[in-house]
């Protein structure tokens, strides 16, 4: 019983950490955050919050992962798209969410192990299930509306790094101008549709 009182004061801690970050990145976004920000609303010591993560970009990277999973979860609750522009479409609003600010989009590649530096459990799981989730989308469409010369999970892994692709360029001053789904499109039709006779 000794133990448990120290686990469940550690528990309550670091979701008053996690609440506090949230409420802070809703009123000034996820390149607002600070540490002294975030112990002084949850009103923790400056060495408690380092207790629990072990820099601000792994406390992000968390909230992200959880915000990626949400945004994914619902994406695929509604009807499959039927054509490659739909599926542009459908990804948008995670695209938009993953490059919403460049805070954000470093920390996407770095912890899903795309980079092989650092992972998380959420951000590295997120990208799996995106790739599990474009598998059902590709798969029905084979031989009709996308190329079946090609396995459907090469095609997702193509998709996702075509997306990491378009949300990188919109960091880029040429390139800024177009929605992400207008920059992702253009790669996803010779990738998807292939070569054309």
């Amino acid at each position: 019983m000794t133990t448990r009182a120290p686990q469940k004061r550690r528990i309550e801690t670091r979701n008053k950490l996690i609440a506090a970050a949230t409420k802070i990145i809703a009123r000034d976004g996820y390149g607002g955050l600070r540490v002294e920000d975030v112990v002084s609303q949850a009103k923790v010591a400056k060495g408690t919050f380092f207790s629990h993560f072990e820099d601000k970009d792994r406390l992000m990277a968390l909230l992200a992962g959880q915000e990626m999973e949400h945004i994914l979860s619902t994406i695929a609750e509604g009807p499959p798209p039927q054509t490659i522009t739909g599926i542009a479409q459908a990804l948008s609003p995670l695209m938009e969410f993953m490059a919403q600010d460049r805070a954000v989009f470093d920390l996407i590649p770095r912890y899903s192990g795309a980079l092989q530096i650092e992972t998380t459990e959420l951000i590295s799981v997120n990208f799996g299930h995106q790739v599990e989730l474009l598998i059902r989308w590709i798969t029905p469409l084979q031989g009709t509306v996308i190329r079946a010369d090609t396995s459907a999970e090469l095609l997702a892994e193509g998709v996702q790094a075509f997306m990491i692709q378009a949300m990188a360029l919109k960091f880029c001053v040429l390139h800024n101008a177009n929605s992400i789904e207008d920059r992702l499109e253009p790669y996803l039709h010779p990738w998807l549709a292939g070569p054309t006779r």
